[in-house]
Order: structure tokens, then C-alpha cells, then sequence
């Protein structure tokens, strides 16, 4: 099942980030997209999390043109379907570990998983205030929260940035036995070549391109 389609996407703010963007995501998929600094990636993710419309070009996001979605019908796929890891955790700041955990499966109607609270090493961190907690921590909590809503679609920015070598293999795993389990697809921004490399696809956007490396 075809879960996300872009076409001809182009971007600009005071000068154009990357034009004619094309990808497609299905199930069970993951796509990788790598690049310098300042490229356009984490702006092309977003466009494509529909946090940003394009200059020009299309999004669609399970079969459906997303300019086409009414406010109700989107806000509904984005808190439903979509799952967002950003480098910024936005959690609820003056909460414990275990209240954002529980927001996020009130929302979303589905149980807290006590084996991926285990499996991200945060299980005992449950009663802790998130403030209270290293970035590493707090990255591994909002990655707990995203997933507790069983998303279709997973969009991730630099997920082990701020993770030791351990934990973030131990991440990495997770996020790929995710998306097998969940017949979910996993579009993913990173820095590190490596996790890049583990993709099924892998993108380099380069000199306002977005080229084919995998």
C-alpha cells in the first residue's frame, strides 16, 4: 500500500532549498534521506509531515492529496496516523514521565508498552518530571510517546543525535521492528550514515536535488 507520495515538490525561503522533489513511501518501508547541513532535509521533512506546504508540488498521504484534506479531516491523520520524532522533544514540561505517556495513549486509545519502555531504558525514569532528565532521556520518552499511538506513518529527525552508541542501536532496532510489525513506513533525517545506510532507500538532497545513493 502506497502510505505517502510527494511530486515536484519545491521549497524556498530567501532562496531555494530543493525543487522537483519526488519520493514514494509503502508499507514496511524506510526511507533515509542524508545531507549537509543547511540542505533542506529537515525542511522536506516537514513539508512532507504536512507541518509545511510547498511552494509547489503535491503531497499525498494515503492515496489522498493532502491541499485537499479539510482542517477536520487532516488534524485527524496528523494525531491518528502520523508520528513525528523531532530533535525537539515538546513534552509536556511540567509533567512526569508517566502523565505524557499517558496523554499520548488517552489520545490515541491504545495502551502504554511497558517492553518499549524497557527496551528504550526509561521504564524506571516513570515517576521523574521530564525536566528532571538527561536530553538522551527525554529523546528516548518522546520516542516512547510517539509510538504508543501505533502510527501508519513515522517522520524522524536525527533520533540518536543526543544517544550513546548502545542505546542508540537499541533505537534503531525498535524504530525497524516498528514498521515490520506495524506494516508502518518510516521516512528518517539524519546525519549518520550509517542508521542512513540501514534504510531500504536512501536520498542524498544535494545541490537543490534529491538523488538516489540506495
Amino acid at each position: 500500500m502506497n502510505l505517502l507520495k510527494a511530486n515536484n515538490l519545491s521549497h524556498s525561503f530567501d532562496t531555494e532549498l530543493f525543487s522537483n522533489v519526488s519520493l514514494e513511501l509503502e508499507e514496511k518501508q524506510s526511507i533515509a534521506i542524508i545531507g549537509l547541513s543547511g540542505s533542506g532535509k529537515s525542511t522536506l521533512l516537514n513539508i512532507l509531515s504536512t507541518l509545511l506546504t510547498p511552494n509547489k508540488g503535491e503531497v499525498y498521504l494515503f492515496g489522498k492529496d493532502v491541499s485537499s484534506m479539510n482542517t477536520k479531516e487532516l488534524e485527524n491523520i496528523k494525531r491518528n496516523e502520523l508520528g513525528l520524532v523531532f530533535q525537539q522533544h515538546y513534552l509536556f514540561r511540567g509533567f512526569s514521565v508517566e502523565e505524557n505517556l499517558d496523554i499520548s495513549a488517552m489520545l490515541s486509545g491504545e495502551d502504554i508498552d511497558v517492553a518499549l519502555l524497557d527496551n528504550l531504558g526509561i521504564k524506571q525514569t516513570l515517576e521523574q518530571k521530564v525536566t528532571e532528565l538527561s536530553g538522551g532521556q527525554q529523546q528516548r520518552v518522546s520516542i516512547a510517546r510517539v509510538l504508543t499511538k501505533k502510527p501508519k506513518i513515522l517522520f524522524v529527525d536525527e533520533p540518536t543525535g543526543n544517544l550513546d552508541n548502545v542505546t542508540s542501536n537499541e533505537v534503531k532496532k525498535i524504530f525497524f521492528d516498528y514498521i515490520k510489525d506495524q506494516e508502518a513506513g518510516m521516512v528518517l533525517v539524519t546525519h549518520n550514515e550509517e542508521f542512513a545506510m540501514e534504510c531500504d532507500i536512501v536520498y542524498r538532497l544535494q545541490n537543490k536535488e534529491l538523488i538516489r545513493v540506495k
